[in-house]
């Protein structure tokens, strides 16, 4: 496929999704009327069909994941006002993991976009709503030289809600702005300051420790080799660092179940400070996760058996 003069790398071929019958699409809660919820059940029919006929752009995305709060509003209002020249698809990593696994989605959020059944990768990160247009431009410059310059209907169901049913956006919590434009322009280290100043205030502070967490996980993840990174844990099961990375790139990528029972497997297999070190980690993705999630509550009972 020529990529013609777009500046992304090259496309990763997602046919073994395609498996499975066709279910009955679910537009995006709350959102314009090409903007679409995306599962493996319907990845066949709502993206690979799809972008045969026009873009697909996919939005991956988890519901513990504070970027993602700042992108995915910028995407569904790029949707809206391109209306139909691409349709976005949202996918949730923590509900889809194939389709995350598949895409080699290392961190989110992760924006791609999908040409006659082919994904290109877009950009990692939240970025400012002018230069997601700009990508967005290129994208449909692409497309047009691919052949796939149709335009989508509104998706049934998926046009903003009535006036009456509307709720007001949660305003941002002044304490955390500076760490969120810091998390917007990818200064991790400079985010995770802005948390701790609000800890130092404020220790007990959940949405401060919860945000500090998931900034450490970036910090941790970004730039990783993730093939490598695995394929050193597998070889090394003892090798603590090599064991902290892997679970960092799981939960990164929508898999807390692996991220969890990796650390607490870790945790029967090391002594000592090793020990300490994992529990220690376990505990801070606990946080990032929350403390009320389902998983962690079940890993949070494995951790205990595996300690004593």
């Amino acid at each position: 496929m020529s990529s013609q003069s777009f500046s992304r790398p090259g496309a990763v071929d997602l046919s073994a999704l395609s498996a499975g019958q066709p279910q009955a699409s679910r537009p995006a809660a709350g959102a314009g009327g090409f903007v679409i919820d995306v599962t493996e059940a319907t990845f066949q029919s709502e993206v690979l069909t799809r972008s045969m006929s026009v873009p697909v752009v996919i939005d991956f995305w988890a519901t513990w994941c504070e970027p993602c709060k700042t992108l995915s509003p910028i995407l569904e209002r790029l949707a809206a006002q391109y209306e139909g020249r691409f349709v976005l698809a949202k996918i949730d990593v923590d509900a889809n993991q194939a389709i995350a696994q598949a895409a080699q989605v290392q961190s989110i959020p992760t924006v791609v976009a999908v040409l006659r059944g082919q994904l290109v990768p877009l950009f990692q990160g939240a970025i400012p709503e002018a230069q997601a247009q700009q990508v967005i431009e290129q994208l449909l410059q692409m497309a047009v030289a691919n052949g796939v310059a149709g335009r989508a209907d509104p998706i049934p169901g998926a046009g903003p809600e009535p006036v009456e049913d509307e709720v007001a956006e949660e305003p941002i919590d002044p304490r955390f702005e500076a760490a969120y434009d810091a998390i917007n322009a990818g200064d991790f280290d400079k985010a995770a300051a802005a948390y701790q100043a609000v800890l130092a205030e404020s220790p007990a502070d959940a949405d401060a420790k919860a945000g500090l967490a998931q900034v450490e996980l970036l910090r941790r993840t970004a730039g990783v080799d993730q093939a490598a990174a695995r394929t050193q844990a597998d070889a090394e099961p003892t090798n603590v660092d090599a064991q902290l990375l892997v679970a960092d790139l799981d939960l990164a990528t929508g898999n807390a179940e692996a991220a969890f029972d990796r650390l607490i497997g870790t945790v029967r297999r090391v002594f000592g400070d090793d020990r300490e070190r994992v529990r220690t980690r376990v505990v801070e993705l606990f946080e990032v996760v929350g403390s009320a999630d389902p998983r962690v509550v079940k890993a949070r009972s494995a951790l205990a058996s595996a300690l004593f």
